[in-house]
C-alpha cells in the first residue's frame, strides 16, 4: 500500500550546497559529511573550565546481570537493525543464556577497565531522512542524519550510559532546569514548570515573556577533548575517563541515500543521533553553560529563568513592562551567544523566537525585539506560540491547543473509513 511504502529522497542533483547543486554522489556525499561535521573546526575555550566546581570521585563496580536485561528489556524488537542485521529480538534470546550473558558482562567490564572500545563498535552507517514539514528539500540541513550502531556495543552503551545518569545525579552535577535526555524528565515536566511560572507572575501583578533558542547541529557539535574535561568534572574515575578518551576517537561512518552508499568517513566531533550515550553526553554537556549563566545573571541582577530541553533552550522574565522585559532578554541572548561560542556551539538565529504572556484584556501592546546587532533577526511576538508539542496563547487558555488536537483526531477518525468498514478492507486488528 502506498502509506506504508518508504519515502523517497529526492533526487541528488536536487541538493545544493554553497550554492552549487550535487551533481555527482561524491558530492553530495562532501556536503552531507561537512553540514552534518559543522564544528569540526569550532575553537573551544578550556579555560572557561575552571570556573566550575570539580565533584568528588565516584567508585565505579563490575557490571551486573541486572543492569543488562533491565536495559535490554525496553529496546523495541521493531526497530531498526544494526548494519549486521542483529536486531534487539535476536539479543534477547541470547542473553536468556547465562553463559552468553556472562561473556557479553565480561567484555563490558574489560573495555572499561582497559580504557578501550573496539574498532568494530566505532564503525557506523548514517542514514539521512528527512525532518517534517520543511518547505523546501534542497539543502543538507533540512536532513537528519541518524546513525546505526552495532547492537551490541548499543546495548553496552545502554548500559553504561544508566550508571553515569545515576554518578551524576547523585552528586548534583546536572542543572535542575534541565528537562531533556534524563529519565523521569520529559516535555510534559517543562511545559508544566512553564505554566507554574508564568501562573506565579501573575499572582504578583507580572506578565511573563519568553525567549526560544535552538543550538544549531548539537549533537555533532560536541567536543570530544572539552567532553572529556567535563566528564572529570563530573566526577567519573580515571579508568572511566580513559575509556572515553578511546571511545569518542577514531570514528567512521558511511552515509545513506536512497540506494547509494558512500564510502566511510572520519568523525572526530560530536555523538551520534542514534547511540544511547548521546542524551546523557550531550545533557553533561550542556550543563556547564546552564551554570555559568546562572551566576553571571546573579552577578547582573538579571530576573531570569533558564529552561532546556536537550538541544532547545528557553529565557523567561517576568516583569511589568514589555520594553523592560526585551532589553533583559536582549542581555540574556548576547551572554549565552558569547558563552556558548566559548563551548563551540552556535545558536540557529532563525528559530529564535519571542513570546509574550499577559492577562491584560483587549489587545495589549507587543514590542518587537531586535536581535540584528547580535546577528539575530528582529522577532515579532505572534498570537500563538507552539512550544514541544503545546500550543500557547497569550492568557494561557489552551483553547487553540485543544483545537488543533481535537480537529486532528476527528480527521484521523474520518480517515479510517478509507482503509475499510465491516464488509472489505483491512482487517479490525490491522486497523
Amino acid at each position: 500500500m502506498n502509506w506504508v511504502k518508504k519515502r523517497k529522497l529526492p533526487a541528488t542533483k536536487a541538493i545544493k550546497y554553497n550554492e552549487l547543486p550535487c551533481l555527482s554522489p561524491n558530492s553530495l556525499w562532501n556536503a552531507l559529511h561537512s553540514s552534518f561535521n559543522t564544528a569540526l573546526h569550532h575553537r573551544v575555550d578550556f579555560n572557561i573550565l575552571n570556573k566550575v566546581e570539580h565533584k568528588p570521585c565516584q567508585t565505579w563496580n563490575a557490571f551486573s546481570r541486572y543492569e543488562f536485561r533491565s536495559a535490554i528489556h525496553k529496546c523495541i524488537d521493531s526497530s531498526t537493525p544494526d548494519p549486521d542485521r542483529m536486531s534487539w529480538h535476536h539479543w534477547k534470546l541470547i542473553i536468556k543464556n547465562d553463559d552468553c550473558l556472562s561473556k557479553i558482562i565480561n567484555i563490558a567490564d574489560a573495555c572499561i577497565n582497559l580504557g578501550y572500545w573496539p574498532k568494530y563498535f566505532k564503525i557506523s552507517t548514517t542514514v539521512v531522512i528527512p525532518k517534517p514539514n520543511k518547505m523546501s528539500y534542497d539543502n543538507p540541513k533540512a536532513f537528519h542524519p541518524i546513525v546505526l550502531l552495532n547492537t551490541l556495543g548499543k546495548l553496552i552503551e545502554k548500559v553504561i550510559a544508566e550508571r553515569i545518569q545515576f554518578t551524576v545525579a547523585s552528586n548534583d552535577f546536572i542543572h535542575p532546569s534541565q528537562l531533556g535526555g534524563l529519565k523521569f524528565k520529559s516535555t510534559s515536566d517543562a511545559r508544566i514548570a512553564l505554566t507554574h511560572i508564568i501562573q506565579s507572575g501573575w499572582s504578583k501583578g507580572r506578565s511573563t515573556s519568553t525567549l526560544v533558542f535552538d543550538i544549531s547541529q548539537f549533537f555533532p557539535s560536541l567536543n570530544h577533548r572539552l567532553l572529556v574535561h567535563i566528564l572529570e568534572k563530573a566526577g567519573l574515575c580515571p579508568k572511566v575517563m580513559n575509556f572515553f578518551v578511546n571511545y569518542l576517537v577514531q570514528r567512521s561512518t558511511k552515509y545513506l541515500w536512497n540506494d547509494l552508499s558512500s564510502p566511510f568517513f572520519e568523525v572526530n566531533v560530536g555523538v551520534g543521533q542514534g547511540s544511547a550515550l548521546s542524551p546523557i553526553l550531550s545533557t553533561l554537556y550542556l550543563s556547564l553553560p546552564l551554570y555559568i549563566i546562572e551566576k553571571r545573571f546573579k552577578n547582573l541582577n538579571l530576573p531570569i529563568f533558564i529552561l532546556s530541553f536537550v538541544d532547545d533552550g528557553l529565557f523567561i522574565v517576568q516583569n511589568k513592562s514589555f520594553s523592560i522585559s526585551n532589553s533583559h532578554l536582549f542581555c540574556s541572548y548576547n551572554i549565552l551567544s558569547k558563552l556558548l561560542d566559548s563551548f563551540g556551539l552556535i545558536i540557529e538565529h532563525s528559530k529564535t523566537e519571542i513570546f509574550h504572556f499577559s492577562r491584560s484584556h483587549g489587545h495589549f501592546n507587543l514590542p518587537p525585539l531586535n536581535l540584528s546587532p547580535l546577528g539575530g533577526l528582529i522577532l515579532h511576538p505572534k498570537d500563538s506560540w507552539k512550544y514541544l508539542g503545546f500550543i500557547f496563547d497569550q492568557k494561557l487558555s489552551f483553547h487553540k491547543h485543544i483545537d488543533h488536537y481535537a480537529n486532528k483526531v476527528i480527521s484521523m477518525v474520518k480517515c479510517m473509513k478509507l482503509l475499510g468498514n465491516l464488509l472489505r478492507g483491512i482487517n479490525l486488528i490491522q486497523k
